[in-house]
């Protein structure tokens, strides 16, 4: 058996199920060792994330706000805020996360959070939150297994009191089980048992009075028999001194800063605005020499990474503006500019219900501190075989365990000050969740019932096409949406493909979960069950072959071209999250066609998803597909369209001012290849035949030839000769008819000039009588006019000037045309 039953069911549950689990223990059980012994062996894919710098640098990980991209200061949950308001209380703000990032994210199978003490509520919620967006969303933390590892009694959430006025409403204290996400999933709780870090049994009933607020005055007595007034090691014994206080760390700095010899060059803050003393991120006035021993108390923003919160290193030299810092293990030295911190506030707005974030003031100082003393917050995670312990005026739950607890031994501790009884902080709600935890504790029969389950959940996953069903009624509805902006069959090739892959797959896998749940009643793990694993074979090879012929293949058979960007942009979205999901079913029953194993499907299940990303990047065919299905001539279509597109670049126009899409696919319908049978094809009018028609006609006709394509006959409409008609020569004949000319004007809808215009024309063809036209007075008044000013004619225009109203233009005109006539005769 085991030293450590405990360890072997905490790594069994973090192995072969699906649960959350809840690592605790008092410190020096192994909870440290546990997480790197794990990295090393598990066949999960994890993350590691701790809420502090140094905590995440001993897990071996990075901080919680760094890898989640998390804002700082409260967090409201969408889901959460819904449950308060309809309208949404915050729009949090993410960095957006880079490709790599979410591939990373998708990839989990299991976050570790380390520390969990000092990880409130409302962070658990958020990284909830962010791992359902880029993983699974219905399911609490995107179905990422989540392994929190901490200890209740040591170091507890902060909460400023302007947050826990937000947050007051939603949880009931800010400790992590009050996660609402976390509360959805059962976690189980182990807690190990055998302490490693110390061996005497003293030390630990020590540890362990303080630890379950269980001290007297005889525990304090032995305690404080550590306590040495005056205490000075000398710089070759390696003490490090752990405070509660800032102050206190920074007093014993600068007494070790003044034993180095040297002039102290001294570095002020530029504070503006409004930034608190209390929140200053460090010294406003940072005195160092060369030769001192400085901590890194800022993330170096840049792309290096060249330092991290937490990081120790000594000064080396000193300019303005510049100080530089040598770390061990660094092979150069580090130029360190000032930094900006700000000081961020956060409101409620009543009417919006929106957490508000603006910047108070900023903090601008060398992200640099003295490090010969440390708090006992960035002590956490961390073992000493020498310790100088300041907990006398510990303000924190837990703050005295975490600092003694630090120490190998109770001979390399020392006390600064003695502890007394106000110093040791408990928890009322710590003791009723640990005491609840430990009623709770699982087994070898609770491990076992999670392991079936588990693998049972993932089986019935593997035949669940739901999802796909509901992305595909998706496409259906995006087509019918755009209908006019879309190839005119896609609606009835999707309707085809749905008919097919619900009587072929839908319909088949209901039928056969049914089977399997049957199968599965035997609460046997189906990795060990004969009958269940051949019943997954061959349901896998069925799908396979329909899922991939049914689906895939006629999904990118499917084009959703279209001439509008914007309906082009959706249709590629709803298509891309389709065949994304079939693209994963495909690659989890191809792993599972030779029998499941856990480990192998939950691999590609998530490789399949950065797969499909990678592939849809780099191939085209797993994008919206230029070319039509259905269509006889896919290589005329993409040398069609290719010359379109580019003609529509080149131009700087939209494409379907070239030519519609719709019209390209009746050109390869119909294949003309004169002007004539072009002008037949809807789109193309005598310009577009004038302008393109010749380039139309060769890419067609070459196409024809090469490919030896006979084509079917095109039928031209015949073009009707129009007859000119005479229309003077309609007046004269309704004239000689006997009709007067405004009679004539009325049935022909002209006006009497026209009329009068028409019939002047037969003044020279003899065919009618001046006098028919104008009175005998009329006509001798303007000649008479015309001899007395010695002219023959004059312009129309004139002519009525000097004649005056009593004569129309059409009268004029008759008597103008009558004496040409009367002139050229003579």
């Amino acid at each position: 058996m085991s030293p450590n039953p405990q360890l072997d069911l905490a790594y069994n549950f973090v192995q072969f199920t699906d649960k959350n689990i809840f690592l605790t223990g008092k410190a020096g059980t192994g909870k440290t060792t546990f997480l790197h012994n794990l990295k090393k062996t598990s066949l999960k894919r994890m993350a590691v994330v701790a809420p502090t710098g140094v905590a995440a640098i001993n897990a071996g990980g990075v901080t919680i706000h760094s890898f989640f991209q998390m804002p700082f200061g409260p967090y409201v949950a969408q889901s959460l805020a819904s449950k308060q308001d309809q309208t949404s209380w915050t729009k949090q703000r993410y960095q957006k996360f880079n490709r790599d990032k979410i591939n990373l994210i998708r990839s989990l199978d299991l976050l570790v959070i380390d520390e969990i003490s000092m990880v409130r509520a409302d962070t658990l919620d958020g990284i909830d939150e962010v791992l359902r967006r880029y993983k699974e969303h219905n399911k609490p933390f995107g179905g990422v297994q989540l392994l929190m590892i901490g200890d209740l009694h040591q170091l507890s959430p902060v909460v400023k009191d302007n947050d826990w006025q937000i947050l007051k409403d939603i949880y009931p204290n800010l400790y992590f089980f009050s996660s609402k996400a976390l509360q959805k999933t059962d976690p189980v709780n182990i807690e190990l048992k055998h302490i490693y870090r110390q061996s005497d049994n003293f030390f630990i009933g020590l540890l362990n009075s303080i630890r379950e607020n269980k001290i007297s005055q005889e525990t304090l007595m032995q305690l404080n028999q550590r306590y040495i007034r005056g205490f000075k090691p000398s710089e070759d014994e390696g003490y490090i001194t752990l405070t509660t206080h800032n102050r206190t760390a920074q007093e014993i700095n600068q007494a070790k800063l003044e034993d180095i010899p040297g002039k102290v060059q001294v570095f002020t803050a530029i504070i503006a605005n409004d930034f608190p003393e209390y929140s200053y991120p460090t010294v406003t006035e940072l005195e160092v020499k060369t030769g001192a021993q400085v901590m890194f108390v800022k993330n170096d923003p840049s792309r290096d990474k060249l330092f991290y919160n937490g990081k120790i290193g000594t000064v080396t030299k000193l300019e303005k503006d510049t100080i530089y810092v040598k770390c061990a293990g660094d092979g150069i030295e580090l130029a360190v500019k000032p930094a900006e911190w700000q000081n961020i506030k956060y409101e409620l707005n009543k009417e919006t219900r929106e957490v508000e974030e603006t910047v108070a003031g900023t903090f601008t100082q060398f992200p640099l501190k003295l490090a010969w003393a440390i708090t006992i917050h960035k002590s956490q995670g961390l073992t000493f075989e020498k310790a100088i312990i300041d907990a006398g005026a510990s303000f924190a739950h837990g703050q005295v365990y975490v600092a003694l607890s630090r120490c190998k031994s109770f001979e390399g501790l020392v006390l600064r000050s003695p502890i007394a009884f106000d110093s040791v902080k408990t928890d009322s709600t710590i003791a009723s969740y640990t005491r609840s935890a430990e009623e709770n504790a699982p087994g070898d029969v609770h491990l076992s019932a999670s392991k079936i389950a588990y693998q049972q959940s993932l089986l019935n996953d593997l035949f669940d096409f739901s999802t796909i069903l509901n992305r595909f009624g998706q496409c259906i509805k995006a087509a019918q949406d755009n209908f006019s902006s879309l190839p005119s069959q896609l609606i009835d090739e999707l309707e085809a493909i749905k008919t097919i892959a619900t009587k072929k797959i839908y319909a088949v896998a209901d039928s056969f979960r049914k089977q399997l749940a049957q199968l599965l009643s035997e609460n046997c793990l189906p990795e060990e069950s004969a009958v269940v694993q051949e019943r997954v074979k061959k349901a896998c090879d069925y799908f396979l072959l329909h899922v991939d012929e049914a689906l895939y293949r006629a999904i990118n058979n499917c084009s959703t071209d279209s001439d509008n960007k914007a309906v082009r942009k959706s249709m590629e979205e709803v298509f891309e999250n389709l065949k994304k999901e079939i693209f994963i079913k495909l690659e989890t029953l191809k792993v599972c066609k030779d029998g499941f194993n856990t480990i192998s499907y939950l691999k590609t299940k998530a490789n399949a998803v950065i797969d499909f990303q990678n592939l849809a990047k780099s191939n085209d065919q797993l994008k919206a597909p230029a070319i039509p299905s259905r269509i006889a001539h896919p290589v005329l279509y993409a040398e069609l369209k290719k010359w379109r597109d580019g003609l529509a670049a080149e131009s700087n126009v939209p494409v379907y001012h070239i030519l519609p899409q719709k019209t390209l696919l009746q050109l390869v319908e119909i294949l003309p290849t004169s002007h004539d049978e072009l002008e037949v094809v809807k789109g193309i009018g005598k310009l577009k035949v004038k302008a393109y028609g010749d380039v139309l006609v060769g890419i067609i006709s070459n196409y024809c030839r090469q490919h030896d394509v006979q084509k079917n006959p095109i039928t031209i409409p015949l073009k009707e000769k129009k007859i000119k008609i005479d229309t003077k020569a309609v007046s004269m004949d309704m004239y000689r008819e006997g009709k007067t000319i405004p009679e004539i004007a009325a049935a022909r809808n002209f006006t009497v000039s026209t009329i009068e215009g028409h019939l002047t024309h037969y003044l020279g063809t003899g065919e009618i009588d001046i006098y028919s036209l104008v009175s005998k007075d009329k006509l001798e008044q303007v000649t008479a006019h015309l001899l007395k000013n010695k002219i023959t004619s004059l312009p129309l225009n004139d002519l009525k000037y000097a004649m005056g109203d009593n004569y129309s233009y059409g009268e004029l005109r008759a008597i103008l045309k009558h004496l040409e006539v009367s002139q050229n005769a003579e």
